[in-house]
């Protein structure tokens, strides 16, 4: 008879360990594929860069940018050339070479157009999957003609055209990779 309780009482506790971890199994939050994939980025803080911009074989005026990445963990330090170069050519490339921004209609231009090319061929000239997004956190563009009314007076008094606001992450957000 005791072991028949016994047995009794092993089943009941065998059903409830049962029962209480498939519970906490089924709602136990399920991660996400990107969840995932951001988990294995990291932040590169990308550098300033200014780029000319040439008409009629004379400079213009200058774009000032900063594009920073979301990059595979590790990857960015084994770079060779190191990114800050790689992404100076790229952008010398896509503003000037392919004239990516018309001056006279800023407001044409198309953000994701352009994170979306310089990511494509970013990864393109790495050889894989090393930049997961790109970051503009500064693009605006400055005209000859306005820096040159500050000269000699030794203050700045030209104000760049805001192509793009800057979306780079909070200050909360994790420490750029060296």
């Amino acid at each position: 008879m005791i072991k028949l309780v016994l047995t009794g009482l092993w089943v009941c506790v065998v059903t409830l360990a049962s029962v209480y971890f498939s519970v906490q199994t089924a709602t136990a939050p399920a991660t996400s594929p990107d969840d995932a994939k951001k988990a294995q980025q990291e932040f590169v803080k990308g550098e300033a860069i200014n780029v000319p911009v040439i008409a009629n074989g004379q400079v213009t005026g200058y774009f000032l940018t900063r594009i920073s990445f979301m990059m595979d963990k590790g990857k960015a330090s084994a770079l060779q050339p190191p990114l800050a170069a790689l992404t100076t050519d790229e952008l010398y490339s896509l503003l000037v070479g392919n004239k990516a921004i018309d001056i006279a209609h800023v407001e044409t231009f198309n953000v994701a157009a352009f994170r979306d090319e310089i990511k494509k061929n970013m990864n393109e000239r790495l050889g894989g999957d090393y930049v997961g997004d790109v970051l503009v956190e500064q693009l605006d563009y400055l005209s000859k003609n306005e820096i040159g009314s500050g000269e000699g007076s030794g203050k700045r008094t030209a104000k760049p055209v805001k192509i793009v606001q800057s979306d780079s992450p909070s200050a909360a957000s994790p420490k750029p990779a060296h």
